[in-house]
């Protein structure tokens, strides 16, 4: 076995060689999640506060319009940021992108209305853009193809962590210090996480002295059947999400009427289960591996499974009882990070270890498009019509992303086209 104070050879994870870092290096990806999604959520549970609304006035129509300008900078850069970190490796790309979207956080105490708010949040949505492609390019390089589904529901949980102490954790701080002192510290928390990243990450695609491949050019894996389709269904999937980050927190104060302190008690619950979710997702694909499926027949079953349970977002606006509707929604995000789960481990059964990070991008691109429009449409429906008709979209938009994937990406198996 390798040392692990050496860089790995690439053979270790291709052939399933107990890797004894590869926990440590996946945990180091699901805290830089959780830190993405502390600072994400900050201005969700932060526009809730009497205070932020005298300083920052925001209305229905604004916050919508902030929320896209977030998604706007996250859909481009997710572009830009997986080629890079294909380009420059895995330790250095995922520490860059840490300290630009953390101190695009620590700016945000400098709001002072929906301009310099939407400029703020397009910084964050600009360095956020990076987590996941470098998160899925970490579990290519580090876990073989039967572990990567569970290892990315790992990595990929830090964000519904993230999101379940963040709610009264940032409850706490705001009513305690004040909404800035939320952004300062949920900001400074990336910063600890470089120093120990930069200490402690080793690279298993190389030997000392090897140079690195070459990355695989960005038109010539856009033109794949794969990753078209792949970032189509995105477009539809991610924005339920997304919706449920920016907007629960609101829809609790204005539908149920619940405080900024029963907001902090009770609004992490469907974050809880969305954390579940991702141990669920990879729990299911090993199960069916287990019972001698195929791995690329088990995960589309998978997928289709935790898909599916997202349609109880349209029941959840229908109902009166706080609780209910906590439920319903609470079931939606264990579906759609049990179906992320399995989704974030496609790039690697199909493509290289050095194209990863840029497929990602690519197709968060469509998720960062899909969010953009989606979160201005919300803030324009919510202002006239209500939450009702938002709802209802939400809960049929994972099925139209569910049939692309399904009939739209093609097998799951290495493209001969693109050799190691």
């Amino acid at each position: 076995m390798n040392s692990p104070d050496r860089p790995l050879q690439p053979e270790a994870a291709e052939t399933g060689q107990p890797l004894r870092r590869r926990w440590l290096m996946v945990s180091f990806a699901f805290a830089a999640t959780l830190i993405n999604y502390l600072d994400r959520q900050v201005l969700s549970v932060a526009v809730t506060s009497p205070d932020f609304k005298a300083d920052v006035p925001l209305t229905e129509e604004t916050y919508g319009l902030v929320t896209s300008a977030f998604m706007l900078a996250y859909a481009i850069m997710n572009g830009l940021s997986g080629p890079f970190i294909d380009r420059v490796g895995t330790k250095i790309g995922y520490a860059a992108c840490m300290l630009a979207w953390s101190i695009a956080g620590m700016l945000h105490v400098f709001a002072r209305g929906p301009l310099s708010l939407g400029f703020f949040r397009l910084l964050l949505g600009a360095g956020e853009a990076g987590n996941w492609p470098a998160a899925a390019k970490l579990v290519g390089e580090w876990f073989p193809p039967k572990e990567r589904a569970l290892a990315s529901g790992i990595f990929n949980s830090g964000a519904a962590v993230g999101a379940v102490v963040s709610t009264p954790v940032i409850a706490w701080l705001i009513l305690g210090w004040g909404w800035r002192s939320a952004f300062a510290i949920m900001g400074a928390l990336g910063l600890v996480w470089i120093a120990g990243w930069w200490w402690a990450y080793r690279n298993p695609a190389a030997s000392e002295g090897e140079s690195r491949p070459a990355p695989v050019p960005v038109g010539r894996l856009f033109r794949t059947r794969f990753v078209l389709w792949f970032t189509l269904s995105k477009v539809f999937m991610d924005p339920v999400w997304y919706f449920l980050v920016f907007w629960f927190p609101k829809y609790l104060s204005e539908v149920h009427h619940f405080s900024l302190k029963e907001i902090g008690w009770k609004g992490w619950i469907p974050y809880f289960t969305a954390a579940l979710g991702n141990l669920a997702g990879g729990a299911l694909t090993a199960q069916l591996i287990r019972a001698q499926i195929p791995i690329p027949t088990a995960r589309k079953i998978s997928t289709a499974i935790f898909a599916l349970m997202m349609l109880c977002t349209i029941p959840a606006i229908f109902t009166t009882n706080a609780w209910l509707a906590i439920a319903l929604l609470s079931i939606t995000t264990f579906g759609y990070t049990g179906y992320t789960a399995n989704t974030l481990a496609f790039p690697p059964d199909v493509f290289p270890k050095r194209a990863v990070a840029t497929i990602w991008g690519l197709a968060s691109m469509g998720s960062g498009m899909g969010g953009m429009c989606f979160m201005a449409l919300s803030g324009w429906a919510i202002a006239r019509y209500g939450y009702t008709p938002v709802f209802i979209g939400y809960g049929i938009m994972p099925v139209i992303a569910l049939l692309l994937v399904l009939y739209g990406i093609g097998p799951l198996r290495r493209d001969a086209r693109f050799a190691d």
